[in-house]
């Protein structure tokens, strides 16, 4: 058997040196470990210190297996961590294999770190992280969210350029320009009557008729009508009828009411409905009513 000198000559003559100093990259503070997009064939360099405790942090269940484990002075493993305090005796250059098997089942992904010995500097935490799809998937999913971003933007463009014209449209419109533009008025213009009821059916104290005024176009009627609420809660319109003396209910009945009507207040009420000008309609009885069981009946009203 050759002597301990013999031996160390003979390294030496080979040219191969006994320990191996870790990389530069290898005593990071941080070290983030992505394995779907940095793949390695070979193990990942941890640079370790006696004294010094290095953390490893999984995004996932993790099982390792530490060479050598005996000799550290403290291993404390987690569902997903690992916290190790290296062996005292470390010498520089030294290396300790780390295998951590991450996931569970099919989709379990081995991975190997050399624990890199170099006194005075070591990297405090390792996170790692990993992704059960190939490179090409994750890829293709970024292209798709991109494409789709795009789709956003350029829907989002055109709804702008919508809205703009919109916004033109309306400042343009109003007033006898809409009227004339919709054919509503001819030389015989909007003709209006003041509405006198016939017959007021009661509502149980709730709502007064005090007035209402007819008009009439080309192509609609409308009425404006003047109403009391003598009920303690505010009074909405949200529904009703114009029937004609036949008991046929004119279609398509539009209402417009800017704000409730207070209790013990007045306030109006405007419906249009479209009608032809030339067609006879006699008298007509218009009802309203709100959300709940509250409403009003105005017989007799005939429209200019």
């Amino acid at each position: 058997m050759l002597p301990p000198s013999s031996l160390l000559v003979i390294v030496l003559l080979q040219g191969t040196p006994l320990l191996q100093p870790p990389t530069a990259t290898a005593c990071k503070e941080l070290q983030r470990i992505e394995l779907a997009l940095a793949p390695a064939a070979t193990a990942r360099e941890i640079c370790v210190s006696p004294g010094l405790m290095t953390n490893f942090v999984f995004d996932t269940r993790a099982e390792v297996d530490l060479q050598d484990e005996v000799r550290f002075l403290e291993v404390t493993r987690g569902r997903s961590t690992l916290s190790l305090l290296p062996p005292p005796d470390l010498v520089l250059g030294e290396r300790l294999r780390l295998t951590a098997l991450l996931g569970d089942g099919t989709t379990q992904q081995r991975v190997t770190f050399s624990l890199v010995a170099y006194p005075g500097q070591a990297t405090h935490q390792v996170e790692v992280y990993r992704d059960q799809r190939p490179r090409e998937s994750l890829q293709q999913e970024l292209a798709q969210e991109l494409a789709k971003n795009q789709r956003l933007l350029n829907e989002l463009e055109q709804t702008r350029a919508r809205l703009e014209q919109l916004q033109a449209k309306l400042e343009q419109s109003g007033g006898l320009r809409d009227l004339i533009a919709n054919k509503l008025i001819s030389t015989l213009g909007i003709q209006i009557r003041g509405l006198k009821e016939k017959g007021l059916v009661p509502s149980e104290g709730v709502l007064t008729y005090k007035w209402g005024i007819g008009y009439r176009s080309d192509k609609s009627i409308a009425a404006e009508v003047s109403l009391k609420n003598s009920s303690p809660e505010p009074w909405t319109a949200a529904g009703g009828s114009l029937v004609d003396a036949h008991g046929k209910e004119l279609k398509g009945m539009k209402l417009r009411q800017d704000k409730p009507i207070a209790p013990g207040s007045e306030g109006s009420v405007i419906v249009e409905v479209d009608v032809l000008r030339y067609e006879v309609l006699g008298e007509l009885t218009l009802t309203l009513r709100d959300e709940g069981s509250r409403s009003i009946t105005i017989p007799g009203l005939t429209f200019p």
